[in-house]
């Protein structure tokens, strides 16, 4: 009798990995031509096969971009390297960004996340928001459980799929918190969006929250528009403010860049405010743009907005 063969590796189709890592088609294929990884096997179509070990180091490597890293630098060094590296980016983040006070029962809520108890983890959450009212809801837990969970999955500890779980979660929360506040036909008219290359939609919803606990009539076009339709829909819904968010996954001189633009595209008296957590928007933004660092300037900002229409 002959030996059963060898269990054949499982490995993945290169739209699989796109999908597993958020990294495009045309990304891996350029890496792997400038910087021989990864280095696929092939089918007998000629199809590319990922081996999981490769996809694993792609993972890492996707969570390094996110922190600002350049591809040339990182693509080639070896897995545990990239671990190395990925751990101390978290950290030296960590250091960089406002302290997160301790809060046990926002550790709870990350090791729920973790533990895959999902329905204890929206329970929870719930109750926080009952307890706390939404604006300190958000301010207190959602901004820097953000940030908690942010750090783990670059760490390695949370999957993708378990922030995924996390932010679907805690976007649900808030639009039937937001679907709970009186319609206000109030100015500022504010126009929410992010710019077509920031998928994060939690951080626009968060200022959202805000804008609309303020009594701001909100428009929200969700994410990812094309700068063009911004000004198009700013014009149709008389914007008098277009607030957008940005997170450090987008490259900065796409965020500098597109704010000029679409500064350039506005009219002088519709403003920009942008907030979020990308570094660059912070160092230099646009002349004519307002840079928001926390959700509670928001409140600040609208208050001089206010007085100054008041005044003219």
């Amino acid at each position: 009798m002959s030996a059963p063969s060898a269990q054949a590796p499982v490995t993945l189709t290169i739209a699989s990995v796109e999908r597993d890592t958020g990294l495009s088609k045309d990304t891996l294929r350029v890496w792997e031509r400038r910087y021989g990884f990864p280095a696929p096997g092939r089918d007998a179509l000629g199809e590319r096969l990922y081996p999981l070990d490769q996809v694993d180091k792609l993972r890492t490597l996707k969570r390094l971009l996110d922190l600002g890293h350049r591809p040339g630098k990182i693509v080639a060094l070896p897995a545990e390297d990239l671990q190395r590296l990925a751990q101390a980016s978290s950290d030296s983040a960590a250091r960089r960004t406002s302290p997160i006070q301790a809060h046990d029962d926002l550790d709870g809520l990350v090791a729920l996340l973790g533990t895959h108890r999902f329905d204890e983890l929206r329970g929870q959450l719930s109750q926080l928001l009952l307890r706390k009212g939404l604006a300190r809801f958000v301010a207190d837990v959602v901004a820097p459980l953000n940030e908690m969970v942010g750090e783990a999955w670059t760490r390695g500890t949370l999957q993708i799929f378990e922030e995924h779980l996390y932010t679907e979660t805690v976007q649900a929360l808030l639009r039937n918190a937001i679907g709970s506040i009186p319609r206000a036909d109030l100015r500022p008219r504010v126009l929410l969006t992010t710019f077509p290359q920031e998928p994060h939609g939690l951080g626009i919803l968060m200022a959202e929250t805000i804008f609309a606990l303020e009594g701001c009539h909100c428009i929200s076009l969700g994410v990812q528009t094309p700068l063009r339709d911004i000004t198009l829909a700013a014009e149709a819904q008389r914007a008098d403010i277009v607030a957008l968010s940005f997170s450090p996954a987008v490259n900065p001189n796409q965020v500098l860049d597109g704010l000029a633009e679409l500064r350039g595209a506005l009219p002088a008296a519709v403003e920009i405010w942008a907030g979020g957590s990308c570094p660059a928007l912070h160092r230099r933004p646009p002349q004519g743009v307002l840079a928001l660092r926390l959700l509670d300037d928001i409140a600040t900002a609208l208050l001089r907005w206010r007085q100054e229409k008041v005044a003219t």
